[in-house]
């Protein structure tokens, strides 16, 4: 029987200029709006902080961010396994300040799936999400992303920001259990074709990730330590 899934991703607050580099050497960086998808449910569940009036605020709260930690740990207590793609590598470092609840940010992001990580320690290198996605036949909008998400939130378009977090969360769910039922992540190339990292035991969460061999990373030039997802702790 296959593993009940949330899905989570986090859209971020601050406005960076056009060729910002690493987007870490900004934080902190708030948080405009998260959102869940469960694996057996319809639709998602977003989260975000009002104004007294009710409408959406700024950013969150550190204490909304706090109770979304928490409403995290309760799925896990329900039953569902936390699946990201880069989660461990920047969702978590991002809540984890914001709620202040750094040991519990921790705990989560090493017992769940995160489909990026345990793909970089197989291979040695990260794949985007939506290169994952389009290899299945689905993609994120082509009218939005994460970099224009902050902007269009200050300007009131907080329907199209919830919209899209919440799809990004559909597109992680559809990638993990299209490759979990093939056994096999499929991805677009930078060249165009369709490569596939065999998953012959499913989907690792980052603690059995991280213990996979070390791939051969020789034939790059600046091959990235796995330290570098988890230096954040």
């Amino acid at each position: 029987m296959s593993r009940k899934y949330v899905a989570f991703d986090i859209e971020t607050a601050k406005i960076l200029p056009e060729n910002f580099g690493d987007l870490h050497d900004h934080r902190p960086l708030g948080i405009t709006c998260m959102a869940t998808w469960c694996s057996d449910e319809s639709s998602a569940k977003t989260f975000y902080s009002k104004n007294a009036d009710g409408s959406p605020a700024p950013q969150m709260t550190k204490e909304d961010v706090a109770a979304f930690v928490e409403h995290l740990k309760a799925k896990l207590q329900e039953g569902y396994t936390i699946i990201t793609h880069n989660g461990l590598g920047f969702d978590f470092v991002i809540v984890a300040e914001e709620s202040g609840k750094m040991d519990d940010c921790r705990e989560l992001a090493m017992s769940h799936v995160d489909m990026m990580f345990h793909f970089f320690c197989g291979k040695g290198f990260p794949i985007k999400l939506n290169a994952a996605a389009k290899a299945i036949g689905v993609s994120k909008p082509a009218n939005v992303d994460g970099s224009v998400a902050p902007k269009l939130w200050k300007e009131g378009d907080c329907q199209t920001v919830l919209d899209y977090v919440a799809q990004d969360c559909r597109l992680t769910l559809d990638v993990a259990l299209a490759s979990e039922q093939a056994k096999k992540v499929s991805w677009i190339t930078g060249r165009g074709s369709i490569s596939q990292y065999e998953l012959p035991g499913g989907w690792l969460t980052v603690n059995e990730a991280a213990k996979l061999p070390l791939p051969d990373t020789s034939w790059m030039d600046k091959p990235w330590p796995r330290s570098k997802f988890t230096e954040w702790w």
